[in-house]
């Protein structure tokens, strides 16, 4: 699953690429590990070889400024976005003299709502088009018929100024728009990067705030400047520091939790001596679907799914005393993973 980092040029996209990435990511693609606390509580219980979290791809889009880019440009742009599944969309909020913001004033508001408008823009351009094509075609089945009429609720919607997401449309209607590449049909999270004095005191962005949640974006506040210093000290000496900003974790943590939550993605467990794993599934996969994320030959062979909750797991203390309190649970193939379930795939081949 790519997550495509958005942003103003001089808005910390390269910046943030890296700390996610936990490395110099030196270009636009990385590798980002999903922080997952319950790794570390099966870890202590099964006393794995190793340790395997989730991770998800990223791919830092070039910086777009609105009004400013030739059709070509423009054009190029919103195909690089088709090709991610999710946007993390950095907008700046931090004063720096010496990275001077390419609109010369600091306003994230104004910043995000262009390039949002942008989005919608190349959204609705794309509805009228197919949805203009579709209309002309003689041969119209029922399926073109539907998708005529969920354009037209997009097109009402984008004319409105309101993403694709959140226009309250069904699986199934989504699943007709699938191969129209709508940018504003996908999940999106704002990366609001803050000043050192403003994560310090806990500014708010009033406006800012409402406007992500009247257009169903979630939020997350960080500062790339203060996460660059966390990941340059030792892990010792992280949790003081952290309290001087009255953080409990980085601030990268709870983009990259969030970020996965955007993708629609969420993880089931696998624990035992050789390892403990975090395995990334969408939201509503069903357990033999989950299988072949370990081995195509678990889903071909499915059985049944022994399930246990995580929190059942940790107050019992083992596998062994979770079945011996009859907290285990055996599930079909057509059951529906949710979020940490810990899974033994029984199978047979």
């Amino acid at each position: 699953m790519d997550l495509g980092l958005v942003g103003l040029p001089q808005s910390g996209k390269s910046t943030l690429l890296s700390l996610l990435a936990g490395t110099n990511a030196g270009g636009r693609l990385a590798v980002a590990r999903v922080p997952d606390p319950r790794l570390a509580v099966l870890s202590d219980i099964f006393h794995p070889r190793r340790v395997t979290p989730a991770t998800m791809r990223l791919t830092e889009l070039p910086g777009l400024l609105p009004g400013r880019l030739e059709k070509g440009e423009r054009n190029a742009f919103f195909e690089a976005v088709r090709k991610t599944d999710a946007l993390l969309h950095v907008v700046r909020a931090f004063d720096d003299p010496g990275t001077p913001h390419p609109e010369v004033t600091l306003d994230p508001l104004r910043d995000a709502r262009n390039i949002e408008e942008e989005l919608l823009l190349a959204d609705l351009e794309r509805v009228e088009t197919v949805a203009a094509r579709l209309a002309k075609s003689h041969g119209r089945g029922r399926e073109e018929e539907l998708q005529l009429a969920v354009l037209g609720r997009c097109a009402e919607g984008l004319g409105e100024a309101r993403p694709v997401r959140s226009l309250g449309l069904t699986a199934e209607e989504l699943g007709l728009l699938g191969g129209f590449g709508l940018l504003t049909a996908r999940g999106e999270l704002l990366a609001l990067n803050v000043g050192e004095d403003d994560l310090r005191s806990g500014r708010r962005f009033e406006g800012l705030e409402a406007w992500a949640a009247a257009g169903d974006i979630p939020l997350v506040t960080f500062s790339a400047r203060v996460e660059a210093e966390i990941a340059g000290l030792p892990a010792e000496e992280r949790g003081e520091f952290l309290q001087e900003f009255g953080l409990t974790e980085p601030g990268t943590d709870r983009l990259a939790r969030a970020a996965y939550a955007a993708l629609g993605l969420i993880s089931f467990l696998t624990a035992g001596e050789d390892e403990v794993r975090a395995w990334p599934i969408p939201a509503g996969t069903p357990a033999r679907r989950a299988a072949a994320k370990i081995h195509s030959d678990i889903e071909r062979g499915f059985i049944r799914a022994e399930v246990a909750a995580f929190a059942d797991l940790q107050a019992a203390g083992s596998w062994k005393a979770l079945r011996d309190k009859g907290l285990l649970r055996l599930e079909g193939r057509d059951y529906l993973v949710r979020d940490g379930d810990i899974i033994e795939f029984r199978f047979h081949v």
